[in-house]
C-alpha cells in the first residue's frame, strides 16, 4: 500500500523558481490522500536558493519539508542519489526546480501506478503533446530514448524525463554512479535489468525553458548520455 510519496528536488541556483515549485507542491493534494515528504537537495548553490528554501520551511513548519545542502557542487545525479538515501516514502519521484513540469501531473503517474499495480511509471513529455516545440533538444531526446530502448528492450517514449515514479526499495538497491545528467540513462538501464519490474508511462505537460532562463544541460551531456546508455545496458 502506498502511504507516502517522497518528492526529491535537486536544486542548483534556482532562486527564481524554487519558492513557486515548493508552493505548488505544498498545495498539491495527492490521490487517495497519499502523504508526501519534500526533500530539497541544494547542490552548493551560489545564489540564495538555500536561504529561500530555509525561509519557506520556517513559514510552513506544518509541512514535511527538509533541506539538505551538499558540501560542494556535485551535479543533478549526485543530488538525486542523496535524496534517494533520505527518502522515507514507499515511492519516490524527482521534481525539477525550474517549473518546466506541472506538479499536478504527479497524480497522473500515481493513478497509473495504483490502477495497474506497477513498480515504475515515467511521465512522458512526448506522448499526446502536439504543442511541443520540435527543436534540436527534442530530436536529441527522441534519439537518446530510441537508443536506450534498443539496449534495454523497453518501449518508452521519454527516457530523459524528470518524472520517474519509482518504488523506493528498488531505487535504494541500485548502486548509482553518475553524478550529472547521466543519471537518467543509468537508472533506466539498471531498473530494466531487474527481474519482474513492471514499467508504465503516462503523458505529462511540459514547458521548456531556454539557456537564458537557466537551463543547464548541453551537448556534452548528450554525448555522455550515449556513453551511459551503452555502458549500463551491457
Amino acid at each position: 500500500m502506498l502511504k507516502k510519496l517522497s518528492i526529491i528536488i535537486p536544486a542548483f541556483n534556482e532562486e527564481k523558481t524554487i519558492k513557486e515549485v515548493l508552493h505548488q507542491l505544498v498545495n498539491l493534494t495527492l490521490v487517495q490522500n497519499i502523504e508526501k515528504e519534500i526533500l530539497v537537495i541544494d547542490d552548493y548553490s551560489s545564489d540564495s536558493t538555500a536561504a529561500i528554501v530555509s525561509q519557506f520551511i520556517e513559514n510552513h513548519h506544518e509541512q514535511d519539508i527538509k533541506l539538505h545542502q551538499q558540501v560542494k557542487n556535485l551535479g543533478k545525479g549526485a543530488a538525486i542519489q542523496k535524496g534517494i538515501s533520505l527518502t522515507t516514502g514507499e515511492f519516490l519521484i524527482p521534481q525539477d526546480a525550474d517549473l518546466e513540469l506541472d506538479p499536478k501531473d504527479i497524480n497522473k503517474l500515481l493513478e497509473k501506478l495504483l490502477n495497474e499495480k506497477l513498480d515504475v511509471v515515467y511521465g512522458s513529455r512526448f506522448l499526446a503533446n502536439d504543442n511541443i516545440i520540435k527543436n534540436p533538444a527534442y530530436y536529441a531526446n527522441r534519439f537518446l530514448t530510441a537508443l536506450s530502448n534498443l539496449f534495454t528492450r523497453l518501449n518508452i517514449s521519454d527516457m530523459e524525463t524528470c518524472y520517474k515514479l519509482i518504488r523506493s526499495d528498488l531505487a535504494k538497491k541500485i548502486e548509482l554512479k553518475e553524478m550529472r545528467f547521466g543519471f537518467e540513462p543509468e537508472i533506466t538501464a539498471k531498473l530494466a535489468k531487474m527481474k519482474g519490474v513492471k514499467f508504465g508511462e503516462v503523458p505529462i505537460r511540459y514547458i521548456g525553458r531556454s539557456y537564458d532562463d537557466g537551463k543547464k544541460i548541453g551537448w556534452k551531456d548528450g554525448l555522455k548520455a550515449i556513453y551511459c546508455i551503452i555502458k549500463y545496458a551491457i
